[in-house]
Order: C-alpha cells, then sequence, then structure tokens
C-alpha cells in the first residue's frame, strides 16, 4: 500500500528520510492507547451521525482484532507506515477493507498522538503513586521496628546530635509524600483531553468532544483548539516531578551506600540486591543504589532536552515534537525500575543497632545538651558555648568522650556542672529531651508513624479510585 497521505506527492519518500523521520520504533508503546482513543472517537461518530452505523460496529470489530494481535506480539510494525497511528490504521484498513480509512474523520494525527500521550501518562502517574506508597510502606515498616534505635544524625557528614534511626528513616517517607502529592496535583493536567483539536483549528464534522471525554474517563476538555496540539506541559510536569524522586532516591542511595560500607556498618542490604566482585570474592557491593544514584543524571537530562525543545516552537504542531517520547518512555523505565527495587530492599535490609549505638557513644554530638544544662543553670547562651568547646577540646586532647569525665574535669570549665550532667548526657535523654511537634523524640516519632500510615491509607483509597476511573 502507498502512504495513507500520498496523494499529493508525485515522488516516493526516499529511504534515509522514511528511517529519519519515522517514530514507530519507540511510539509503538502507545499501541495499546491508540486503539483506545480510536473506539472511543468512532463511537462519538456514530453517535453522531457522521458515520452509518453499520461502518461503525465493522470498525470497532476490525480495532479490536488489531488490539488482540498488538497484546499478542503478533502485530509487525512497519518504518515505511512511520508512526503507531499509520501502522495501526493500515492494519485496520488490511482486516476490514476501505471502510477502515472512515476511522480518521474529524481528527489528525496531531490530536490523535497527544490523546495517546495523555491516556498512557495518566496511567503512568497512579502506578507511580502506588510505586511510592509501597516504599514509603517499606520505610515505614523499618521505622517502627527501629524506634529504640540511636544514630548519629550528621550535617556536612560531620557527626552532629544523636537521633532515632526511626526519625531518620521517617525524613524520607516525607519526602516522597511529597512527591505524592506533586503527581497527584499534575493528575488533573494530564486527565485533560485533546482529541477533536484536529491538526490545529478543530474540525468541520459536528464531533462532541465531551462524549469523548467520558468515554474514556477524561476530567475535562482542552479549551483551545491550537494549545491542545501543542501543549507538552503535561510531559514536561511528570518529568520534572520524575527527576526530584530521582533525586530523593538518589540521596537515599548514597546514603545507603555509605552505611553499609565497612567504616559504617551501620546496615546490610540483603544479598538478593547486591553483587559480587569477579576478582575480589569478599566483595558485597550495593549495586542497586549505586545505578539508581547514576541513572538520575539520565532522567535530569530527559526533562532538560524536552525543555530545550520546545523553547522556540511557534504554535502550533511541530515535528519536533516526535522527540517528546522517547525521554518520557525512558524516564518512565527508570523509575519504575528504581521504585520496584527500592521497596524491598528497604524492607529486608538489615539495621546494625549495635554498631550504631557504638558510634553514638563514641562522638561529641551530645555537646549542644551540655550548652543547653548551662542554659539552664542561667548562664548566657555564648558563654556556655564557648565552655562547651574547651571541653570538647580537653577531650579530643586527652583521649575522652564527654561521658568519661569526671565531675572534676567538668569543674574545670564551670562550676555549674554538677552529677545530673550525667543523665543529660545519655543518648535516650539527648532524643528525647527534643519532644517537640516534628523533633526526633520517641513520642513525636510514633505520632510521625502513626500519621504516615494513615496517609498510606488514603493514598491507597486514591490509587484505587483513580485506577478504577480509568478503567
Amino acid at each position: 500500500m502507498s502512504k495513507l497521505w500520498g496523494g499529493r506527492f508525485t515522488k516516493q519518500t526516499d529511504k534515509l528520510v522514511e528511517e529519519y523521520t519515522a517514530s514507530i520504533t519507540f511510539d509503538k508503546e502507545l499501541a495499546e492507547e491508540d486503539v483506545r482513543g480510536s473506539l472511543a472517537h468512532v463511537a462519538m461518530l456514530g453517535k453522531q451521525g457522521i458515520l452509518p452505523a453499520e461502518d461503525v460496529q465493522t470498525i470497532e470489530g476490525g480495532l479490536k482484532r488489531v488490539l488482540e494481535r498488538i497484546r499478542a506480539g503478533e502485530l509487525d510494525y512497519s518504518v515505511s507506515d512511520e508512526d503507531i497511528h499509520m501502522n495501526i490504521e493500515k492494519a485496520l484498513i488490511e482486516d476490514i477493507g476501505p471502510v477502515g480509512g472512515k476511522l480518521h474523520t474529524g481528527r489528525s494525527r496531531n490530536d490523535q498522538v497527544a490523546t495517546d500521550m495523555h491516556l498512557y501518562l495518566r496511567t503512568r502517574v497512579v502506578e507511580f503513586v502506588g510505586l511510592l506508597r509501597g516504599l514509603q510502606e517499606a520505610l515505614v515498616g523499618q521505622a517502627r521496628e527501629n524506634l529504640d534505635t540511636i544514630v548519629p544524625g550528621y550535617t556536612h557528614l560531620q557527626r552532629a546530635q544523636p537521633i532515632l534511626f526511626a526519625h531518620h528513616l521517617m525524613a524520607y517517607v516525607s519526602m516522597f509524600g511529597r512527591d505524592i502529592e506533586r503527581l497527584q496535583d499534575s493528575y488533573k493536567r494530564i486527565d485533560t483531553l485533546p482529541l477533536g483539536a484536529g491538526a490545529l483549528a478543530g474540525t468541520t464534522f459536528p464531533i462532541d468532544r465531551h462524549f469523548v471525554a467520558e468515554q474514556l474517563g477524561f476530567g475535562r476538555v482542552y479549551e483551545n483548539s491550537l494549545d491542545a496540539v501543542s501543549d507538552r506541559d503535561f510531559i514536561l510536569e511528570f518529568l520534572s516531578h520524575a527527576s526530584i524522586i530521582m533525586m530523593h532516591l538518589s540521596r537515599l542511595s548514597e546514603e545507603l551506600i555509605l552505611w553499609s560500607s565497612t567504616e559504617f556498618r551501620f546496615v546490610e542490604l540483603d544479598d538478593a540486591f547486591c553483587t559480587g566482585s569477579s576478582i575480589m570474592p569478599q566483595k558485597k557491593n550495593p549495586d542497586v543504589p549505586e545505578l539508581v544514584r547514576g541513572k538520575t543524571g539520565r532522567v535530569y537530562g530527559n526533562l532538560v532536552g524536552l525543555l530545550t525543545v520546545l523553547k522556540s516552537l511557534p504554535l502550533a504542531y511541530n515535528k519536533d515534537m516526535q522527540e517528546d517520547k522517547e525521554g518520557m518512555f525512558d524516564t518512565v523505565k527508570t523509575l519504575s525500575g528504581a521504585l520496584r527495587l527500592f521497596a524491598p530492599m528497604i524492607a529486608t535490609m538489615k539495621v546494625n543497632k549495635g554498631q550504631m549505638r557504638e558510634a553514638v557513644n563514641k562522638d561529641f554530638s551530645n555537646a549542644t545538651d551540655i550548652a543547653d544544662f548551662l542554659v539552664g543553670k542561667g548562664l548566657p547562651f555564648r558563654q556556655a558555648h564557648e565552655v562547651i568547646g574547651k571541653t570538647v577540646l580537653y577531650c579530643i586532647e586527652n583521649g575522652k568522650f564527654l561521658l568519661d569525665l569526671s565531675i572534676e574535669e567538668f569543674r574545670q570549665f564551670s562550676e555549674l556542672f554538677d552529677e545530673s550532667i550525667y543523665d543529660v548526657l545519655q543518648p535516650e535523654t539527648v532524643v528525647n529531651a527534643r519532644n517537640v511537634y516534628g523533633g526526633t523524640a520517641r513520642p513525636q516519632v510514633e505520632a510521625a508513624i502513626g500519621r504516615a500510615e494513615a496517609a498510606l491509607a488514603e493514598t491507597a483509597g486514591w490509587v484505587e479510585r483513580f485506577e478504577a476511573r480509568q478503567g
């Protein structure tokens, strides 16, 4: 068969041009969405009397058979047919004859491809909300198991103050919670139907765009036909959100890599999520978090790439916009793989509580509490800060930690010290002294876990509702 658009042309397309401009090698990912959109479109054509019922029935039957071939992996895609739309339309015409050519009445590939991507990304966003929820659940589970585990808290990668390990994990629960909120908010912009905008100006046929929206479960319809075919904000927004999610995963990856090293030995990742060395038999490498950390840059690149493609484009559709898909598909694959691995990796992670406690006992992260102790005795904070600085220096010079000092040694630096300082300096006391909303005291962390569990239930309900809405 010749090109479906070839009537105006007197020459065959150069083979190099076909190969260079074709998108079928990657946009075949949209095959099911393309058929789904076509089924809604042809149903509308019948409802509006644009096509007779007999033609509608024939086309619907053909599209369903094409869909079966797609799902069975039996549809052969051709570069000469350029893209997923032309490949499916040609397969339809081969199946039911020339009546298949009526399917494209009242639409353009411009609004068709935009619809496909909205359908595709709408589904993926709901999936990612569910995957993020699964990761949160794993983190909350580990937090509940570690409500009595104390670990050094860091600033500048230097030990700062002791905190509950559960508190540290819950920080990531909060991060991924914001990621969920961003995805949920973006859904309403993805959930907008472009079909019916035609090539750029609408169509002369009396179509019913809102009927199509109802058929496909869209919440609203694009107001402007030019915007409908040229808008890729919804993809940019997804790529931006995906980049932030990957950044959060990368930060957690970095900590897992550090924590599982011999120098830290705070955690041990399950063997199922690590690899070995071909030359050093003792090695156990945290390859999953390392690779997630590395792939973060790839997702950033997809965002910057599409921003660059779109920055100078006049309205409406331009061939440049074909470049919107590969980065989107790649980001979906990359993010999906990372999230599917991270949840079970966190859930099976072994926490070395004794090693964490030993680290806390051999640092000066409780020094701030001495300053607070002296302030409570009436000493101005700045003077208390100087006293503790000199006390810590004394410890360093004498190979001691704060709890190793005698009361006489303490009193070298201030007469305000008394025996109660030893209770003040205990790691549990230091942690539980920060009993403010959002703090690391056990009651606050338990409350945070409770709030997170309630949010997990709400997120599960959101996913269930929107999966049902999308069919």
